[in-house]
């Protein structure tokens, strides 16, 4: 149960040993775009948030950009401001410096304009690069790991393939001692009195006041949630009501008790399984786990998902073998063989565990290899 990682000074282990450079604020996507041109070896990420944020909407784009810069698959952070956002660059980086990383920050302002910053920005991003390649893989044991779960275009055959799976493999990893994140909070809706019965009732309270909130904020916009479903694909692949939806998801996070829920892109505290109020959208949930800590995600589908992370590999594993065989490109295994009656779910799940650690060692899942690098932060308040 080991692995070779890349030890940070803060004591976590990496899986990758990336080099990023994200802006503070949407202001400065297009600095960061270029200097990622003109230095190919860096990670660079763009998003429509960062200023005209109040309250607890601007506190969790904060948390989620600090949080993904100090993942330890990073070994190093490069901030571009503007200079008069409210996700202000230098707070940014005190930030992601008080969780262990290494990061330099830059402001266009400050720099006289666009070209003077790119300059500067291609100089450091080279210098970072330079200093952080030296870094090699040490042994590591698999209780390091956080591994993100994620169900996204469904289909019927989710909850009785891949995602039974995906908790077999989960179940090993808590075993083992890590820790696995379960999200999307408005798929649990219907199942969330399945993962109370396995929490103490603390955590069970929590549990049931986020679905409460999720169930809040759909009737607002005079949607019932556990009535039906809103997403077109999952009822195409045969879901009709998130219910439905949920039953089957829940099987993601495997059979252990449930240890803690957390705010979206909180890191977990305990380690074993734990639950991330996320949204289901898939981005933004994958981009919450991966800020939360996660090194390593795995990903279901029975619709067929091309996406994947910037900084953490995103293992596919399709739910049917016609769709496995269709898009072939896009997905790691195939949970199909189940239904198919060639393997059982213990054996799918050894598979994904296998890939997991294989993953943890370098080898690149097929959104990787792609070089899927979607980021999205989900927004809870409006702009001002």
């Amino acid at each position: 149960m080991i692995f070779q990682g890349y030890r940070r000074s803060n004591g976590t282990v990496g899986v990758r040993n990336h080099v990023l450079v994200m802006p503070s604020v949407m202001c400065a996507n297009h600095v960061v775009d270029r200097i990622g041109r003109k230095v190919p070896g860096v990670i660079t990420i763009g998003h429509p948030t960062g200023c005209s944020q109040v309250g607890a909407d601007f506190e969790q784009t904060k948390r989620t950009m600090a949080g993904f810069a100090a993942n330890p698959n990073v070994a190093a952070v490069l901030v571009v401001g503007l200079g008069c956002e409210t996700n202000e660059s230098k707070a940014l980086a005190s930030e992601i410096a008080a969780r262990g990383q290494r990061v330099e920050v830059i402001g266009i302002q400050e720099s006289d304009g666009t070209s003077n910053t790119i300059a500067r920005g291609v100089e450091i991003a080279q210098r970072l690069l330079r200093e952080t390649e030296p870094i090699g893989r040490t042994q590591a044991d698999v209780a390091e790991l956080i591994l993100g779960t994620e169900c996204g275009g469904s289909d019927a055959f989710s909850g009785i393939t891949a995602n039974p799976a995906l908790g077999f493999a989960a179940d090993r990893l808590v075993e083992a001692g890590g820790t696995v994140i379960l999200a999307e909070l408005p798929e649990l809706v219907g199942a969330e009195h399945l993962l109370a019965e396995r929490a103490t009732p603390d955590v069970a309270a929590k549990l049931y006041e986020l679905i409460g909130r999720v169930e809040a904020r759909a009737r607002a916009m005079h949607v019932d949630m556990r009535g039906g479903n809103p997403t077109q694909g999952n009822i195409a692949g045969g879901l009709t009501t998130i219910e439905e939806k949920s039953l089957g998801a829940a099987y993601k996070g495997g059979s252990t008790a449930l240890r803690e829920v957390l705010e979206y892109a909180e890191r977990p505290r305990h380690k074993g399984l734990v639950v991330m109020d996320t949204p289901g959208q898939d981005i933004e949930q994958l981009t919450g786990m991966t800020a939360g800590g996660a090194q390593i995600t795995v990903f279901t589908t029975g619709r067929g998902t091309p996406t994947g992370s910037p900084i953490a590999p995103v293992i596919k594993v399709a739910t049917n073998t016609a769709m496995f065989e269709r898009m072939r490109e896009n997905m790691d295994i195939n949970a199909g063989t189940i239904v198919d009656g060639t393997k059982t779910i213990d054996d799918v799940g050894g598979e994904i565990f296998d890939w997991i650690i294989a993953a943890a060692n370098g080898r690149q899942p097929v959104a990787e290899a792609f070089e899927f690098r979607d980021f999205a932060i989900n927004r809870i308040g409006p702009s001002f």
